[in-house]
């Protein structure tokens, strides 16, 4: 039987967030929080809207779900982001002890693996390439549009 809530089901839930972001020309990046196969978060970037360079779909999703939790620890919780964290993010989502990091199109540039391979919390799992095609897409076409 095929698992309809899987890591591309919810992917996809993170790459509507992205386009929304796309639309409001913020960097098209998009991030939601599960928790028992249920979205409790979602974000987008919002770094040129709030003029804060904190303000990634990551960092905003980690403070969704906490509100949405009553407190700072996601350990049940996985996190799907269309693009590779960077290092704050990565850091973060460290603190906050997600148990899964999900992500969909690498970051040559400024993702976290390169730089800082051991940020996110040793118990939390990383999977990338999911709808990596569609996620760098996005960004690909964002960036085009800039130039």
């Amino acid at each position: 039987m095929i698992e309809p809530f899987n890591d591309e089901y919810y992917m996809k839930k993170a790459l509507q967030e992205a386009r929304i972001a796309f639309d409001k020309g913020e960097v098209p990046i998009g991030a939601v929080v599960v928790a028992d196969k249920q979205v409790i978060a979602r974000a987008h970037n919002l770094t040129e809207r709030l003029n804060d360079v904190t303000a990634h779909a990551e960092m905003q999703a980690i403070t969704a779900a906490a509100n949405f939790l009553g407190g700072k620890y996601l350990t049940d919780c996985v996190l799907y982001v269309t693009v590779e964290p960077c290092v704050m993010c990565a850091g973060a989502l460290g603190w906050s002890q997600v148990s899964k990091v999900v992500y969909g199109a690498l970051d040559e540039k400024r993702g976290f693996r390169d730089s800082s391979p051991d940020a996110l919390h040793p118990k939390t799992e990383l999977v990338g390439g999911i709808l990596e095609k569609e996620c760098a897409e996005l960004m690909k076409t964002f960036f085009l549009k800039k130039r």
